[in-house]
């Protein structure tokens, strides 16, 4: 069995591994870069006309053979471990005869983004995966695991063919609603596997352990329980750990949780997955407001239908202002005509609940100045989605690896530091032998 990093031994997003025998070749993850080559944010943007040629000979589509024509030795498939784009981003450019493994709520989410977003990922040929369920492709068995992380329904992979074996640890943490599923892997995880391709994500960015998302819930509390103000949240609407702490906090404090439609959607097709609240009957204190942005773009493209799936736990902007002391409610930049005519917000909380650097985007710097301009006071709550050095270091005792490659990772480097087992930093396109 042999395998090659097409791109992340040098940096975080755009993950892609290719795994073959003599006789089967898959993928693990085919992201989107973060970043260009110079390390400036990657703006798909200016790529979105070019041809996958194009796109190769300008390193943002790896060369793999068969996986963009109609060649008749198509790569055997492409494994999907969670639906952040950085891991799955580019699957459009893909040939359409490609088969795709995932999990099945990894799916669902894939198809919230294409209904709410630009996006057009659209994947055919689905295979839908279960944790700790072994499936092959070809000559090449993939056994999941399920990972805590930042992401719903994401997973590790062990890799094996041949009598050898590779795990690849996706991206995971410890600190999250499901810190049990990492506990549970620590005891039953696979040993002396010969490669460990282990994400490094935060290595250079802390020294000690991350917030647990029970200790977030405890803060997002101690700003509810301020009198007197509405509390706007900006956080990711995928981030179903996040949006549990807040539906949580606001249980604990009598508040009413205020989701606009995008996060309602995502909410009810996830709840069919896992106990998460939804706008239901079940869940009185959670509340649907219908953004015009977002309203606009559903009509206009036909999917007017969705408006109505929550028309029966509606609230109105009017019915917001007249109540805003009780009132949290998720917000984002695009939602700004919106607060424009809600009253009552100034003097409110606004919390930040997102990695501090999209703070240096210049859509997020202008969205924060308009609600602090508003005499909204700013909180930053947020944990990382991904493991901290204590957590990396459970992995490795856990598995026992003969060998570590850094992947998604800046500081691959600084890994000889930290373990004690036979670090081989390799670099993108460098074929390895098991």
């Amino acid at each position: 069995m042999k395998f090659k990093i097409h791109r992340g031994t040098k940096e975080i997003g755009g993950s892609c591994v290719e795994v073959w025998t003599d006789s089967t070749r898959i993928l693990l993850d085919f992201g989107m870069p973060l970043v260009e080559k110079n390390g400036t944010e990657f703006d798909f943007g200016k790529y979105k006309s070019s041809k996958p040629i194009e796109l190769v000979e300008e390193g943002v589509l790896p060369n793999i053979k068969g996986l963009y024509d109609n060649s008749d030795n198509l790569i055997d498939g492409v494994i999907i471990s969670h639906p952040h784009q950085d891991h799955y981003g580019l699957t459009n450019y893909i040939n359409d005869n490609v088969q795709y493994y995932l999990g099945e709520a990894t799916h669902k989410i894939i198809e919230l983004n294409n209904l709410f977003t630009p996006q057009e990922v659209h994947l055919r040929n689905t295979n839908y995966f279960e944790k700790e369920k072994t499936f092959t492709i070809g000559d090449i068995s993939i056994k999941p695991y399920w990972a805590d992380h930042s992401a719903f329904d994401a997973y590790s992979f062990l890799v094996e063919a041949n009598g050898k074996s590779l795990f690849y640890s996706g991206d995971f943490r410890s600190h999250g609603r499901k810190a049990k599923a990492f506990y549970w892997f620590t005891h039953n995880a696979p040993q002396n596997v010969d490669y460990l391709l282990l994400e490094g994500t935060t290595i250079s960015r802390e020294h000690k352990g991350f917030k647990t998302e029970s200790e977030i819930e405890d803060e997002l509390i101690e700003v509810f329980k301020q009198q007197g103000k509405i509390n706007l949240i900006y956080t990711s609407g995928q981030n179903i750990d996040r949006l549990t702490s807040i539906y949580r906090a606001c249980k604990r404090t009598g508040k009413m949780f205020v989701v606009d439609v995008y996060v309602a959607k995502v909410l009810k097709e996830l709840s069919k997955y896992a106990g998460i609240p939804y706008p239901s009957e079940n869940f009185e204190n959670l509340k649907v407001m219908f953004p015009f942005f977002t309203s606009y773009r559903l009509k206009n493209e036909g999917n007017e239908k969705v408006l109505y799936e929550f028309k029966k736990f509606k609230i109105t902007k009017e019915e917001i202002s007249n109540h805003a002391e009780k009132i949290v409610m998720t917000v984002r930049p695009s939602m700004q005509k919106d607060l424009e005519k809600i009253a009552g917000i100034e003097g409110g909380n606004f919390i930040y609940s997102m990695w501090k650097g999209y703070l240096q985007k210049s859509v997020t710097m202008k969205f924060v100045d308009y609600l602090t301009n508003r005499k909204l006071t700013l909180h930053k709550i947020h944990t990382s989605g991904h493991a901290d050095t204590k957590t990396l270091k459970k992995m490795v005792k856990a598995i026992k690896p003969k060998n570590i490659v850094p992947i998604h990772t800046f500081e691959g480097d600084k890994y000889k530091d930290i373990f004690n087992e036979p670090v081989v930093e390799l670099k993108d396109e460098e074929i390895r032998e098991i």
